[in-house]
């Protein structure tokens, strides 16, 4: 009995014995699991590129930028850890304050126009009559034109030289010094930036018009408002998000002004350098084999100070009118 007991429990010893060759048994997932996983992962593969683009040429440069103000960098030269004294240097620097002084002159000259004339000129080809593509086009066409094509054909037309000096003379009058003179021409460069920006900042306020009720208009002009009463109750309040986004983006781009007045200026920035922005200060000072890459670093960084500065003020005084 005791042997024929032992030999019935013989294939229950050996049923639990793992087979030779046979895998540990393993719990399978719960599922959804790996789905989870995937959805969890798969936004950071897309944005991966972009995220490689922007540290590669928007986060490297900047934080580079910020740790060359800080030493007496060159082309060529290293540099060593120098700590305020770019910074220092730039309160004795007269060309530093005379590129602060126009850089904030042609923001002032700039924004305003950029603000509202682009309205005024939405409102012109916003309704639809026979005709109105070809000048929403022509209003257009400055905005897709090269900044260099466009600076090279203002100069010929303002040289002492150029078309406009001749009709002034064939008038009777005498010739302007548009290029000469150091706040025409500042006022000159001016004028072209106002120029090629109408038709840019024109298509953000037509889409901004669209999406105002036309029943506002007509209640209005039931009212007895005349056009530009129904403009300043009906259309600023209703576009006034708009033109705070277009002030902002306006000042920061007057404030980097660059393009215009290097071409109508020249290198040096018109006479006696009077004309010189900070951005063709930087352009100055931190190129060539002798660039002062620390010191044009530091002023990289006080202009990028002012336009966020300046972001900042307009947000608030939007604010400010909200409430």
């Amino acid at each position: 009995m005791a042997s024929s007991s032992s030999t019935a429990r013989e294939p229950r010893t050996l049923s639990r014995e793992p087979r030779a060759g046979s895998r540990a048994a393993s719990p399978e997932p719960r599922p959804g699991t790996r789905v989870r996983r995937q959805l969890g992962t798969s936004p950071w593969l897309f944005a991966a590129p972009g995220l490689l683009v922007v540290g590669a040429f928007i986060l490297y440069p900047f934080v580079s930028t910020v740790i060359n103000s800080f030493t007496d960098r060159r082309t060529l030269i290293p540099g060593e850890f120098v700590g305020l004294a770019n910074f220092r240097e730039l309160l004795h620097d007269e060309m530093f304050w005379t590129g602060l002084r126009n850089s904030t002159l042609y923001v002032l000259g700039v924004v305003p126009a950029l603000v509202l004339l682009p309205l005024l000129l939405a409102l012109l080809v916003q309704k639809n009559i026979p005709g109105i593509a070809f000048f929403r086009s022509a209003f257009y066409t400055p905005v897709v034109a090269s900044i260099v094509v466009v600076g090279l054909i203002w100069v010929w037309l303002l040289d002492e030289r150029g078309l406009v000096n001749a009709l002034l003379e064939a008038v009777g009058a005498g010739k302007v010094g548009f290029l000469s003179d150091q706040w025409l021409l500042l006022l000159s460069a001016m004028a072209v930036t106002v120029w090629k920006g109408l038709g840019y900042y024109m298509i953000i306020y037509l889409a901004a018009l669209a999406n105002v009720p036309r029943e506002l208009h007509e209640a209005a002009a039931v009212d007895g408002a005349g056009a530009v009463r129904r403009f300043l109750t009906v259309t600023v309040p209703a576009v006034r998000s708009t033109m705070v986004l277009v002030g902002a983006l306006s000042s920061v781009a007057a404030f980097k002004v660059f393009s215009e007045v290097y071409l109508m200026a020249g290198p040096d920035g018109g006479p006696a350098g009077e004309d010189t922005t900070l951005v063709m200060l930087v352009q100055r000072t931190g190129t060539g084999l002798s660039g002062r890459v620390g010191y044009a670093s530091a002023l990289s960084v006080v202009i990028f100070v002012v336009t966020v500065a300046l972001m900042l003020l307009v947000l608030r005084a939007d604010r400010k009118e909200d409430a």
